[in-house]
């Protein structure tokens, strides 16, 4: 089966750098108890205060532009950070407002975050979206309405593909799906909690994952999505290995870094 997607310039694969810029809703969203507690939110605050600039910087040594998904309360609380992202040129996309998993039991609930969210970003930033991910990757049935009704171009919730793939409403209203998948998420392998403990990996461990996954995609010709976080991924040791992943992706013919509105718009031009 030849999985193969003619990208722009004959490149071969095409590389989205994105950032979950949650800060501290990552905490709050879980236990609002967590409000009073000022050690659990500084993992989210490092995110923003150290994270997001270190991030920014070695985005801007390479030369290779990212995609930062912010819910609106990050907006509003760490609007610097967010304007930073802006004026060093990267794509900043949707991500519910407060980072609250989607239940679908409680629409009314989604549509909230949706809404609310997108607010934030136009009144703080002026910014429209053109591309959503869902918190944790969460979603419902309710999920492709809500992207239809506000004229998203794409989403980056799903795992049925490789490659890009269109997601529709019964109505036949579609948005483009940038598949992402768990491994190659910084979360798994570094976000640590008292609440749910788990092993924090080596570089060594995730850059086999991550180099892996990248060279079979590239000898397929497909679509490298690394989801990473602030307040994981600008961690010292972290940053350098952004910088490692950056290199070796370089290493082979026909890579092309993009941001997530310029992959879907390609992939679209595609299938004309």
């Amino acid at each position: 089966m030849d999985m193969s997607v003619k990208w722009p310039d004959g490149a071969r694969i095409a590389v989205t750098l994105t950032f979950d810029f949650d800060a501290e809703t990552l905490w709050l969203s879980r236990d609002p108890a967590n409000a009073q507690r000022p050690g659990t939110l500084s993992q989210g605050t490092y995110g923003a205060r150290v994270g997001v600039p270190k991030i920014l910087e070695t985005l801007q040594d390479a030369g290779v532009p990212g995609t930062f998904f912010i819910p609106g309360w990050t907006v509003e609380n760490h609007a610097d950070r967010a304007e930073m992202i802006l004026r060093d040129g990267h794509e900043i996309g949707h991500h519910s407002y407060s980072h609250a998993w989607i239940d679908p039991a409680f629409p009314e609930k989604e549509t909230e975050e949706m809404e609310r969210g997108l607010e934030s970003l136009k009144r703080v930033l002026g910014v429209v979206p053109k591309g959503y991910r869902s918190p944790a990757g969460e979603t419902s049935d309710n999920t492709i309405r809500l992207l239809a009704k506000h004229g998203f171009l794409y989403d980056s919730s799903m795992m049925s593909e490789i490659n890009p793939y269109r997601i529709s409403t019964p109505d036949g209203a579609n948005v483009v799906e940038l598949p992402w998948h768990w491994s190659l998420d910084d979360a798994p392998f570094a976000l640590f909690s008292i609440k749910s403990p788990r092993p924090i990996f080596t570089n060594s461990h995730i850059r086999e994952v991550w180099q892996e996954e990248f060279r079979e995609i590239h000898r397929w010709g497909g679509y490298f999505n690394l989801v990473m976080h602030p307040q994981v991924s600008g961690r010292p040791s972290r940053i350098a290995l952004l910088r490692e992943m950056i290199a070796f992706m370089r290493g082979f013919d026909g890579v092309w870094f993009a941001t997530c509105s310029q992959v879907a718009e390609a992939w679209v031009a595609t299938q004309r």
